[in-house]
């Protein structure tokens, strides 16, 4: 049996498809290419590689010149750098603001830098959007009663108590 039938014609094949060169992306590359430089750690691993040297999990990409670690992008430690990567990955209608795992997943797939997990839960924890959709997972708080109305003065007194406060220098 024989599926050829099934198969258009006019269906672009992998071979002839080309990377589409974004323009945040290439600012991205410029931006890393020229802090890596300015961090002595990167400073020597990118002369050694340049002299044809091999320094353990470390890459030079041919094309752009970008210093790879395990054929990630190494990214420095530099917020407005990390502050480029991160609101395409979180922010942009595509990733939906997604939670701190699921933003560190496609994060770390692509790029490496130090505390890169802790700079990913800080960016996703301070989220204006994501803060204000979250879902509340506490119960629903008591309805709120009257007070009742007396007729005179100090016949009925109320105390709102709050349990687990801590001591306050002997004034409890």
């Amino acid at each position: 049996m024989s599926f050829q039938h099934l198969i258009k014609k006019d269906v672009v094949q992998p071979s002839r498809l080309f990377p589409v060169k974004v323009e945040w992306f290439s600012n991205l590359i410029e931006s890393i290419q020229q802090k890596l430089w300015q961090y002595s750690q990167y400073r020597s691993i990118l002369q050694d590689l340049g002299k044809g040297r091999s320094v353990q999990d470390y890459s030079l990409d041919s094309s752009s010149q970008l210093l790879l670690f395990k054929y990630r992008v190494v990214v420095p430690n530099n917020s407005t750098i990390q502050l480029i990567i991160l609101p395409k990955r979180h922010d942009s209608p595509l990733a939906g603001h997604p939670v701190q795992e699921k933003t560190l997943k496609p994060v770390k797939q692509d790029f490496h830098w130090s505390g890169m997990t802790q700079s990913i839960k800080d960016y996703v924890s301070s989220c204006q959007q994501c803060s204000s959709n979250k879902n509340i997972h506490h119960k629903k708080l008591g309805l709120l009663k009257p007070l009742l109305i007396t007729s005179r003065p100090l016949i009925c007194l109320f105390m709102d108590s709050i349990a687990q406060l801590p001591l306050s220098n002997s004034f409890d």
